[in-house]
């Protein structure tokens, strides 16, 4: 990203963790919010970032001491110092003793040497102190924020929560309401049983009367046979007496006219 010897590593950490809480509120927004992920241009590459898939890829930035200038980042400004003049040396060794002289051309000695020595040891140890602190609040900042997020998202869990036990809720009185349609329709079922079994016997019943029906029927027809067998012989008889009938009274006029034949025979010859 272009940090090198640009800012001090407390500044690159800072705006470390500036990115990744811009990138987690773009990543996971609070349910309701819109955002537009595609306007932060470092989008994608903090995804890469954070998802590991630029592990190995990407240099190490190393920061050193303030007096090593090989680092990747800027060294920690020191606050200035004022000079002090060999006046002021010779006035303050004056008032303190003789433990401090001043040669002839202003320069100090090894005991003034030693101090500064010291008092640069010390404003090293104070910055350092300070970068810790700085870092440390950085990194309390970095936590609060954190606490924030993971708040925000218990609260998105919370409402999630409520969401599916108000659909368990909904679920349950579907299944209730399922299983009373079931010993409903078992009723029904167990009903239609019955009426089945009511049925089958009835079925049973017409099959019977039907069977007796086609033997009444076939009785019938062997009557009826019969009766037009003796229906049959009774008129063949009646033909056979008018045709004896009939001869007999052919024979009766024919014994007649020969009556009347000789009576009138005999009445001539008289």
């Amino acid at each position: 990203m272009g940090l090198q010897h640009k800012m001090t590593h407390c500044q690159a950490s800072k705006k470390w963790e500036n990115m990744k809480k811009r990138y987690k509120e773009l990543k996971s927004p609070p349910e309701g919010v819109k955002v537009f992920p595609e306007t932060w241009p470092y989008f994608s590459l903090m995804d890469d970032a954070m998802e590991g898939r630029l592990e190995g890829n990407a240099p190490i930035l190393k920061a050193y001491s303030s007096d090593n200038n090989k680092g990747d980042f800027l060294p920690i400004p020191k606050p200035k110092k004022r000079k002090v003049s060999s006046m002021e040396i010779s006035s303050a060794s004056v008032a303190d003793g003789p433990e401090i002289e001043v040669s002839v051309n202003g320069n100090v000695k090894w005991e003034q040497v030693a101090v500064q020595q010291r008092g640069l040891e010390i404003d090293r140890i104070v910055q350092e102190a300070e970068d810790k602190r700085i870092c440390k609040d950085s990194e309390q900042r970095v936590k609060e924020r954190e606490i924030e997020v993971m708040e925000r998202e218990r609260l998105v869990l919370q409402r999630e929560r409520a969401v599916l036990e108000r659909e368990i809720a909904v679920l349950d009185r579907d299944r209730a309401l399922l299983e009373r349609e079931r010993a409903t329709i078992e009723r029904e079922r167990a009903t239609m049983e019955r009426e089945k079994a009511v049925m089958e016997r009835e079925r049973a019943m017409v099959e019977k009367e039907r069977d007796a029906v086609c033997r009444d029927q076939l009785a019938l027809h062997q009557q009826k046979a019969k009766l037009k067998r003796i229906s049959a012989t009774t008129e063949s008889t009646e033909e056979v007496a008018e045709d004896n009938s009939k001869v007999e009274e052919s024979d009766t006029t024919d014994r007649k006219e020969r009556f009347l034949i000789l009576f009138k025979k005999l009445v001539e010859n008289l």
